[in-house]
């Protein structure tokens, strides 16, 4: 067996030029190269937001293109924070994408345990209605939900945003964590079983620790989702006292002689952005880990 080994790595080494090997550090270089400047392209927006947030009102509204702001102006930041209308539109982007996530993960998380965990007559055929669902735009349940909505006086409040996610809505959500769970060996819910759990108890005590990859990955769609989310809540809200941070940003420029306070909507911005960042960066394993496993039984 050595032998054979030993035959296949010459007949490899013999397959590649020796001058590619020789390159070697030349390669690892130019790929990390290529990988710093496409980074750096990557960045470059935030970092024009963040140098503009801190820019007095003359140099955000230079033609010229200056990241670094002659000097900081770190009063943007303070007037912004003290601003009510900025605290109350935080803090309803904070309860809406809280609420949301709570709701959708743990009803999401209850039929995925149904679709994989539990045995039940049509079963596969509901799974594949449920997929079929992702084939349907948007744009075309969009008016049958607004009237429904209407109907039952939920307009100018925050449940046609909330409670839908108490429903297990998201077809591509639940087929995420089902095919995870699929991967957790049936044995365990066996002997749960003969230990006296039902059902619930077995989704909450043993499935959803075993889960907690999978979860994250959901969490983090659903948060960046909802925190970003500016037509649900144009259609809906339609009450300053409602306001969410998408809407804060997008009107700060009006009402305003010229020039535009690009330097407060940048302030605001990175405010609203920050979050976003903090959560992929703390759970940025989870995530990847959530991804790969994901699908690898079916």
């Amino acid at each position: 067996m050595a032998n054979v080994l030993t035959l296949k790595t010459v007949k490899l080494d013999q397959v590649t030029p020796r001058w590619w090997h020789r390159l070697g550090g030349i390669r690892t270089a130019i790929f990390y190269a290529v990988m710093i400047a496409i980074s750096a392209f990557s960045l470059f927006p935030l970092v024009w937001m963040a140098g503009t947030s801190l820019k007095t009102a003359e140099e955000a509204n230079r033609s010229q293109l200056n990241i670094i702001p002659e000097e900081a102006q770190w009063d943007n930041y303070t007037h912004l924070i003290e601003d009510s209308n900025f605290q109350r539109a935080y803090l309803n982007s904070v309860f809406v994408t809280t609420m949301v996530l709570i709701g959708t993960t743990v009803s999401v998380s209850l039929v995925a345990f149904a679709f994989s965990r539990l045995e039940w007559k049509g079963r596969n055929v509901v799974f594949a209605l449920m997929l079929g669902t992702l084939m349907i735009p948007d744009q075309m349940t969009m008016v049958p939900q607004y009237v429904l909505f209407f109907k039952l006086g939920w307009l100018r409040s925050f449940n046609p945003i909330v409670l839908p996610g108490f429903f297990a809505g998201g077809a591509a959500l639940i087929f995420l964590l089902r095919q995870f769970m699929m991967t957790i060996p049936k044995e365990i819910d066996e002997a749960a079983m003969m230990d006296g759990a039902n059902p619930i108890q077995t989704w909450w005590y043993i499935i959803m620790p075993l889960c907690r990859p999978a979860i994250a990955t959901i969490s983090i769609f659903l948060f960046v989702g909802n925190w970003n989310s500016l037509f649900r809540p144009i259609v809906y809200l339609k009450q300053a006292e409602l306001t969410t941070m998408p809407i804060y940003v997008s009107l700060l420029n009006n009402n305003q002689e010229s020039p535009i306070p690009w330097q407060n909507i940048m302030a605001a911005s990175m405010l609203f952005v920050l979050p976003v960042l903090v959560t992929f960066i703390l759970s940025q394993r989870f995530f990847v880990e959530g991804i790969t496993l994901t699908g690898s039984k079916g």
